[in-house]
């Protein structure tokens, strides 16, 4: 879901019931959290959370503070410890402990990094150096390309979205710094505003790597004008949220002739990928425009833009004063936060990704328990059948399409806590002597990985999450939920909290997850994992209109003056908060069934309380600089609107707090999904 993305249901229940028929006080829910002085019917966000909105403060390293952030906070102090011992123990070559352990210590060695200035970029400065001709910068290209370093496209072994088993080159647009296309080409104060900034944080860089001023500027100024032509030809973040639209497959002949300036033979020659009948290039507008770039800037311009891409791929393993410029542009004017986060941490973070397995099976094993995992899977399945149940029920949807719905339904896969199968990583080699050279490896390692997936099917038993992250996600390809064990933990999952809190906070995240395979987006895959219209005609049309009013109706709030929610970039995430809670509303009634009528708890009734455990998981505080970045190219709405949006196009919540028509809360054309 990305319950973040931000592109990570029960049902009859049957969760373990703590017997509770009434308290005047649970251990599962704070009240202080709550403002009572609010008016639920008016603003539930605020209700819900407003006294912790009172008392908290977004720490001066952070962007943004929430449960996700508290929870990732406390995960990454046990991370910490794991990783603190491993680097003091002797572990034999090529263990998870010797890996993890050296590439953390590497890290930490903050003397070493500054000792070795900018020798580790040294080589690829020297690579760049020689470049003399279209042949030289393609070779070089596919150098970088191969350590990791971002350039000009992306170009990868991946998923055939039309046969999901198989393993496809994918290559798609890149070579930008901003976070999207929109930055370049926006033309509001605020995007020029940021282009100016940005060519000032470049030019910065460019004097740090020994250019004189005036150099520095013409330097900086060139790799915008690259990087704009690269945005002009690129989708938008609405239209990459169309699956058609990140599929051209093509023979490699075919990928030749669209571009005659950039020989791919020689350039997947040069990364020693094996012979490929077809590639997905997309989108073709990309790939053209490189191409006539290919012929168009001169070689002198393009050796500028690789400079530049090596100095930001590589700013946080240099010296301070680089990784201080990369902070003071990409952390402190995009994102709002004050300063660096504690070099630890950012340490935990790097190690958790080049080596998330060894480090998250660590972390696993002190925290993840199995009966976490046991009741997990009475959640999914209790939602399963509600999920069910709700498309048996829809008065739109022809028996046709909801059998095809079923069938999608019935085959759905999960992962809960940690893989089952484990990759490992021999063959990678970490040494103390360079966290710069560590990474390096790490990158070639993963990369080259990669391309051994070729000629292969797909192995649909592989992660995308390390077993800490805390956040949950639906896969279309593999039809598969996945539910990390970092997120498997208060407020989200909380064995102390009654049903009512459980269901709306983790059964709505789980619901989340299965509704989004029946979003805009998910809704285009089958039941194999395959792009294809299952949908009648007629039905398809009667979804996309329902879908059309979550659109209008988040296209109308207003986050700061002037600048409004992006219905459709947030679509898939917005029905799949108000599907999903839906659904985990349905199955939380469901599992009251043949019970005693439960009392109130903490003066809540039942009801009210799974609308309260689903609010506090967003409690959050954004700087208003991260509030923009999320709006501009973020798919998750912000929490005030995960909240309120989805709860005022339901009845059910109306009924449990007496809400009335007129209220800000009970949406007068209130939507209806699944």
């Amino acid at each position: 879901m990305n319950i973040r993305k931000m592109r990570p249901a029960f049902s009859a229940l049957m969760l373990v019931t703590l017997g509770i028929s009434a308290l005047a006080q649970s251990k599962g829910f704070d009240t202080a959290n709550m403002d009572r002085a609010a008016d639920a019917c008016m603003d539930f966000f605020q209700y819900a959370n407003g006294g912790w909105l009172k008392k908290t403060e977004i720490p001066a390293s952070e962007s943004r503070w929430g449960t996700f952030n508290i929870l990732a906070d406390r995960n990454n102090v046990i991370l910490k410890e794991v990783l603190e011992t491993a680097s003091k123990r002797k572990s034999a070559t090529g263990s998870n402990d010797q890996l993890i352990g050296d590439f953390y210590a590497t890290c930490m060695d903050e003397a070493g990094i500054e000792k070795a200035g900018t020798d580790p970029i040294k080589p690829f400065l020297q690579k760049i150096d020689e470049v003399n001709s279209k042949e030289d910068l393609q070779r070089v290209i596919a150098w970088f390309h191969d350590n990791g370093i971002p350039a000009v496209f992306g170009f990868g072994a991946g998923p055939d979205l039309k046969d999901s088993n198989a393993v496809l080159i994918n290559a798609g647009q890149g070579g930008i710094s901003l976070p999207n296309r929109d930055y370049y080409t926006q033309t509001d104060a605020k995007s020029v505003e940021t282009r100016g900034k940005f060519v000032e944080h470049m030019t910065n860089m460019f004097k740090l790597l020994g250019d004189d001023a005036d150099k520095a500027t013409a330097d900086a100024a060139k790799v915008m004008e690259i990087q704009t032509r690269l945005a002009n030809a690129s989708l938008t973040p609405v239209e990459r949220r169309n699956p058609d639209n990140n599929y051209n497959k093509i023979t490699f002949d075919a990928a030749q002739k669209l571009t005659p300036n950039f020989s791919w033979s020689a350039y997947t020659s040069e990364r020693g990928v094996p012979a490929i009948a077809d590639v997905n290039m997309a989108p073709a507008k990309f790939f053209t425009e490189m191409n006539a770039m290919i012929g168009e800037v001169s070689i002198d311009d393009w050796k500028t833009y690789l400079r530049w891409m090596l100095v930001n791929s590589a700013a946080q393993g240099l010296p301070k004063a680089f990784a201080d410029e990369n902070f003071n542009f990409f952390g402190k004017y995009l994102s709002g936060a004050k300063e660096r986060q504690p070099r630890w941490k950012q340490c935990v973070q790097a190690t958790d990704g080049a080596l998330g397995e060894a480090l998250g099976m660590e972390y696993a094993a002190r925290v993840f328990k199995p009966e976490a995992k046991a009741r997990m899977n009475v959640l999914i399945d209790n939602l399963m059948a509600a999920m069910k149940d709700r498309i048996n029920g829809l008065e739109w949807m022809s028996s046709e399409t909801k059998s095809q719905a079923q069938n999608k339904l019935s085959t759905f896969k999960r992962k809960i806590g940690y893989p089952d199968v484990l990759r490992g990583y021999k063959g990678l080699e970490i040494k103390r002597d360079s966290y710069a050279a560590n990474m390096i490896r790490s990158n070639k390692f993963q990369i080259k990985r990669n391309f051994e997936d070729l000629g292969k099917p797909r192995d649909k038993t592989r992660w995308g999450f390390s077993p800490p992250t805390v956040n949950a996600s639906y896969n279309p390809l593999d039809n598969v939920i996945t539910f990390p064990a970092g997120i498997l933990q208060p407020p989200f999952f909380n064995f102390e909290a009654d049903d009512a809190i459980n269901y709306g906070a983790i059964g709505g995240v789980i619901g989340h997850e299965i509704t989004h395979g029946f979003d805009d987006s998910g809704s285009r895959f089958d039941a194999d994992g395959n792009l294809k219209m299952w949908w009648t005609s007629v039905d398809r049309e009667k979804f996309e209109q329902r879908a059309a009013c979550v659109v209008d109706q988040f296209n109308g709030y207003e986050v700061q003056p002037g600048l409004f929610i992006n219905g459709k970039l947030t679509l898939g995430e917005n029905i799949g908060d108000f599907a999903g809670l839906t659904v985990a509303y349905d199955a939380y009634m469901r599992s009251l069934q043949g019970k005693k009528k439960l009392g109130k708890i903490d003066g809540f009734t039942p009801e009210q309380r799974f609308f309260l455990g689903w609010a506090q998981v967003w409690a959050g505080k954004y700087t208003p600089e991260a509030e923009r970045t999320q709006v501009k190219g973020n798919p998750h709405s912000l929490p005030r609107w995960r909240v309120n949006g989805p709860l005022s196009n339901m009845p059910q919540f109306a009924a449990a707090f007496g809400c009335k028509t007129g209220q800000t809360m009970v949406r007068t054309n209130a939507c209806s999904i699944w």
